[in-house]
């Protein structure tokens, strides 16, 4: 392991050590809370890419071929390749189908943004959790040994400090992010839905 590395990561581990029973649930939060923006984030970037105009797509619609997915993988490409799997042959009942479609890259689009919503706000009151631990600590050494223990109460103090810090550490990039990614998740969700009409008024 290079020396860095396992700098950091004894650093880490002190850090989490000192931070008392409430930091490996914050770790694990944060961890989880990541791992969703990062897909979220990617899913995102994928629907912003190759995407099709709308004449491209009422084309493809109307001669019933999926798009080519080296050329296109945007969000109407998304709605394309949905409807298409889907189509009945009915115009009536198509109009139904592709308003599904629309329903269900939209509900594909705000998935996990509301976890990712609880778990940001989660961690602000983990870290009160903490501060509250850390205290307790500190009582039970002064309601002991008094104030001769400067080491002990340090320890408490400590604990609490570093949860509280942690706790808005994780908390406001995370909510940054969940209303990064919310307008994002607007955007598509319109774009998509005027796409939808637009293909609709022409089947």
């Amino acid at each position: 392991m290079p020396e860095f590395l396992r700098e950091n990561l004894e650093l880490m581990t002190d850090l989490i050590r000192s931070g008392g029973v409430v930091m490996v649930p914050l770790v694990i939060l944060s961890l989880v809370m990541w791992l969703l923006i990062i897909e979220r984030a990617f899913f995102f970037r994928r629907l912003y890419k190759k995407n099709m105009n709308s004449s491209t797509a009422l084309s493809l619609v109307r001669e019933n071929t999926l798009p080519d997915p080296k050329m296109y993988c945007g969000a109407v490409s998304l709605l394309v390749t949905e409807f298409i799997g889907n189509r009945s042959g009915s115009p009536q009942l198509d109009r139904h189908l592709l308003d599904a479609a629309v329903a269900r890259i939209n509900r594909r689009m705000t998935r996990s943004l509301a976890v990712i919503g609880v778990l940001a706000a989660m961690a602000p009151l983990m870290g009160l959790l903490g501060t509250v631990t850390g205290m307790i600590t500190t009582f039970d050494v002064l309601a002991i040994f008094g104030t001769g223990n400067a080491k002990a109460m340090a320890g408490g103090i400590s604990e609490s400090l570093i949860t509280t810090q942690t706790g808005l550490i994780v908390a406001i990039p995370g909510l940054y992010m969940k209303g990064f990614l919310d307008r994002r998740a607007e955007h598509l969700s319109q774009r998509i839905q005027r796409m939808g009409l637009y293909l609709k008024r022409h089947l």
